[in-house]
């Protein structure tokens, strides 16, 4: 099989290259998208056939293998989140050639004659919150963003800032990029964001007015705490020092059993944004806790299971390569039985005792499930007592 893959803007007036025009008058299997469609009717031969690019694209693709040759129209740079990166991994044998033009973000800020080397670029076509989230706490000056037709608009994308306190940035819009008679670029503060819509396709530049304080070590005051009880959150230096403890920068999921106030998970995705952070409560109040905590952080993306967690079908929830047990409900040997199940063979387990009974009932639940103590330290916060951390691995 061979592939052309073409990039082409929103202008209904394509300037094309010789070789490209060579190519679309030399073949009768067109693709892409319906707006593709739209634009490029008339340059097509009339014996040409169309095979629109609609979800799911493994039926797509099962018309492009009746084929030896094909064209796909695609937008922008086809290799900048776009379509030829899919082809080239689902026809790994096939030849492909690859004719870009400019990608959206880089019209945008041509258009605002920004320097963009620098700028930081996420794709929320298509995609979870997740590299957005991870971009926003990281603190990016300059972030430019792909966005999509219903779930990641820039209104949705606004208020999930705002909803996390990141209103330090100002949204430039661009609305059909190279469209001669309806292209549109403006700009706004993210509060007056919220409610607008857009023409689409549109993307947009968030540039940073102010840079957002991103404490290291969040002080127990600033918590919303249970039932304003100073003793059910983990101390900070405690909690600094079990985030040590699981190494969570070389970790890609978290697991936060038992999370309260939810103050451990967020000084988690506070200080390693790209980390996935699952947490679990049994307690109700769990849920308005993370909630606000989360807000007052500004670390968006923890996903919260509330209930038993010796309840939880845990089955589709990933992986985890660190576990964090904050509270275990009389059922401590029952949760490391199931965080055995589930964790990653080379992940880790810690957990903070305040007596001489849970340490040893760790200890024998840690030996039962074949892992084993590998460090323990001790540590004292002002008048508390003494807290024992432990961290279980395989070796």
């Amino acid at each position: 099989m061979k592939f052309y893959i073409i990039g082409i803007d929103d202008n209904q007036r394509q300037e094309l290259t010789s070789k490209v025009k060579s190519i679309i008058s030399q073949n009768i299997i067109f693709s892409g998208g319906k707006r593709h469609r739209e634009i490029m009717t008339d340059l097509l031969p009339e014996a040409g056939q169309w095979i629109e690019v609609t979800v799911p694209l493994a039926k797509v693709f099962e018309q492009y293998k009746l084929h030896e040759t094909l064209v796909v129209f695609a937008s922008g740079d086809p290799l900048f989140f776009g379509l030829a990166n899919t082809i080239i991994r689902e026809f790994p044998e096939a030849e492909v050639e690859v004719y870009p033009s400019f990608n959206s973000l880089q019209l945008l800020a041509h258009r605002l004659k920004l320097p963009y080397q620098d700028m930081h670029i996420v794709s929320l076509t298509g995609r979870p919150w997740d590299k957005f989230d991870e971009a926003l706490i990281t603190g990016y000056p300059l972030l430019g963003v792909l966005t999509d037709r219903k779930t990641h608009t820039p209104s949705t994308i606004a208020k999930r800032m705002l909803d996390y306190g990141y209103d330090n940035y100002e949204m430039v819009v661009g609305e059909l990029l190279g469209n001669e008679e309806r292209e549109k670029v403006s700009t706004w503060p993210i509060a007056e964001v919220v409610g607008k819509e857009f023409s689409y396709p549109n993307n947009i530049i968030l540039q940073q007015k102010q840079t957002r304080p991103r404490p290291f070590g969040l002080p127990n005051s600033e918590f919303h705490l249970l039932n304003n009880r100073a003793n059910m959150i983990t101390k900070m230096p405690i909690r600094l020092l079990s985030l040590s403890l699981l190494d969570l920068r070389s970790k890609a999921v978290f697991w936060d059993v038992g999370f309260c106030t939810g103050s451990v998970s967020i000084e988690a995705k506070l200080q390693f944004p790209h980390l996935k952070v699952i947490a679990f409560e049994q307690r109700l109040e769990g849920e308005e806790l993370i909630e606000k905590n989360s807000q007052k952080w500004g670390t968006p993306g923890i996903d919260y299971y509330i209930g038993d967690f010796t309840q939880q079908d845990l089955t589709d929830i990933p992986a985890p390569e660190a576990i964090f047990i904050g509270g275990h409900g009389g059922k401590l040997i029952e949760i490391l039985e199931l965080v055995k199940q589930r964790m990653a063979p080379n992940a880790c387990i810690v957990f903070n005792s305040v007596s001489l009974d849970s340490q040893n009932l760790f200890k024998q639940a840690i030996k039962n499930i074949g892992l084993q103590i590998t460090e323990e330290v001790s540590i004292q916060v002002d008048e508390y007592n003494p807290i024992l951390v432990m961290k279980a691995t395989n070796k």
